[in-house]
């Protein structure tokens, strides 16, 4: 089959289009034939060397972790699908080797979801990894109706998840974001506000009695000012700052793939109160141009390849 691997860490330029043996179907994984996988900016922190150490990488690999195709192959002990389905997941593994960006993929049954029908294959392999994010990240703050939400980095790939997923639940979301994109969160629901100095001051003016949740999807200061801004008995979860857990008695999360969520996440898009958008799709040959684009960090909405 054809897949993107690489050899050694270093910029996108390492990236070849490479032949390599089809996957191996194990008893509790599925053989996906991939439509379609998005890059996160994971994938190419992964591909720089920056996070050996905390997730392993046998060399050479095939990089990816999200992906939308259709079943090809069962397992086993797979009773959760049958050839055809159309399915969608985040495809971690303990070990970055064999991923998503190629024409076949392994994929554990506890991995994926069946794909909303309301998305293409394209727009649904825009959302596990970003979409779980923002799930398990509201999921583990007890985000209910009535509350108050500020989503840090709310125009991103993670944040734009968030705010919708915040907002269906019934709660308030203030989100901060660069003022080119307050039209977007408007869009969303959100109330926008622009980040930077001053930040505290400017959500206090929104919410003078504090927020009752906050959500660190950028890191630097985030976790600081959040507390600055919280309500008393508030809650602070973040995905980059464990000072948020061990400081001040919230949460750190690290997202795991869960077909219970997916589905969660699949029950809202079909409901048609959750979007995604899709800012460039690339062909598997230029995987490489995919992770530059991601790495510019001057889209909004995911990169997406098509396989």
């Amino acid at each position: 089959m054809r897949a993107i691997t690489y050899s050694r860490f270093g910029s996108a330029d390492v990236l070849e289009l490479t032949e390599v043996p089809d996957p191996h179907v194990g008893p509790d994984t599925v053989v996906v034939r991939v439509r379609a996988a998005s890059v996160n900016p994971v994938d190419w922190k992964v591909r720089e060397g920056y996070l050996e150490g905390v997730i392993d990488t046998t060399l050479p690999a095939i990089p990816g972790w999200d992906v939308a195709g259709v079943v090809e192959q069962v397992g086993l002990d797979t009773p959760e699908y049958q050839v055809g389905d159309e399915v969608y997941g985040y495809v971690r593994k303990d070990t970055v080797h064999d991923g998503t960006f190629a024409e076949l993929v392994a994929a554990p049954v506890r991995t994926l979801a069946r794909k909303p029908a309301s998305l293409s294959f394209e727009e649904a392999a825009a959302v596990p990894l970003a979409g779980l994010t923002a799930y398990q990240a509201i999921q583990r703050s007890g985000v209910r109706e009535g509350q108050t939400v500020l989503v840090h980095a709310a125009a991103g790939g993670v944040g734009a998840f968030a705010v919708q997923i915040a907002r269906a639940l019934g709660a308030r979301v203030i989100g901060t974001a660069s003022e080119r994109n307050h039209e977007f969160l408007r869009s969303l629901g959100a109330e926008p506000v622009t980040y930077g100095d001053g930040l505290a001051d400017r959500v206090r003016g929104l919410a003078p009695g504090g927020v009752d949740v906050a959500l660190d999807l950028v890191g630097g200061d985030a976790v600081a000012t959040s507390a600055a801004v919280l309500a008393q008995g508030g809650t602070i979860a973040s995905i980059t700052d464990a000072t948020a857990r061990t400081e001040h008695g919230g949460h750190y999360v690290w997202v795991r793939p869960s077909t219970a969520d997916l589905d969660a996440l699949t029950e809202l898009f079909d409901a048609g109160k959750l979007s995604v958008e899709v800012a460039q799709v690339f062909d598997l040959a230029d995987t490489a141009d995919a992770h530059r684009a991601s790495e510019s960090g001057h889209t909004r909405g995911k990169v997406v390849v098509q396989v």
